[in-house]
């Protein structure tokens, strides 16, 4: 299992302490390396070093969606292009895209920050995980992906739609836990169940991770039901 004991272990002091450091850090790297918090930080009369307590955060200004469409493509990188490995970006179906740009560090943090969350689900090398999160410049598909293989899942990259396939893969691969938004979980229970198939018992799916879209309790109480699921 992907389990960081001396982390998932630490006492709330020293979490604290943890937490003020590494946030110290990345202000501090942001405010070198990228002009727009040189100037937002001298817009709102604060400096790095005017960190020194975790409330001291309230005195840094917010980052808004707007900056980052002001900044697009590449205005909020701190690190060179030739740094970048991966981009991703938003949709854009609400105004001009955002872009994220990668290093490898930040994928292998991505990754294990998702094998952390998989451990939770009790998933590691002897599980098999199926990804219908959609791929491609959204982030859920190769974030949800990453974090599988780190964890030592058998990673099924199937994305999203095609559910009656999907349905089929889950029951002969016999998959342990399903990543993908809520709303298509419950369409595949909800498509399942048309086709005779019970979910709850003819599929080995014992755990969801479930995001990139609001959830209510009825929906998670729904899919909890029909799939089997915590």
């Amino acid at each position: 299992m992907y389990f960081q004991p001396e982390i998932e272990t630490m006492s709330r002091e020293e979490l604290l302490d943890l937490q003020l450091e590494r946030m110290k850090w990345c202000v501090q790297y942001a405010y070198d390396n990228v002009p727009f918090y040189q100037k937002s930080f001298k817009d709102a009369g604060v400096e790095p070093g005017d960190l020194k307590t975790l409330e001291d955060i309230t005195k840094f200004p917010f980052v808004l969606k707007q900056d980052m469409r002001d900044n697009y493509p590449d205005g909020l990188f701190a690190v060179p292009r030739s740094k970048v490995v991966r981009l991703h970006a938003s949709s854009g179906t609400t105004g001009q895209a955002t872009v994220v740009g990668c290093t490898e560090n930040d994928l292998k943090h991505w990754g294990e920050c998702f094998a952390r969350g998989l451990a939770i689900c009790d998933c590691d090398e002897n599980a098999t995980m199926q990804i219908a999160y959609g791929y491609g410049l959204f982030t859920g598909g190769l974030g949800a992906h990453r974090g599988g293989e780190t964890a030592g899942c058998a990673v099924i990259p199937i994305s999203s739609g095609n559910t009656k396939r999907q349905i089929q893969m889950l029951k002969d691969m016999q998959v342990d836990v399903l990543a993908c938004t809520p709303s298509y979980a419950l369409h595949i229970a909800d498509t399942a169940i048309e086709m005779g198939i019970n979910p709850a018992t003819d599929l080995k799916v014992r755990a969801g991770i479930f995001g990139a879209e609001p959830c209510s309790q009825g929906m998670r109480d729904e899919i909890a039901e029909k799939l089997g699921v915590q």
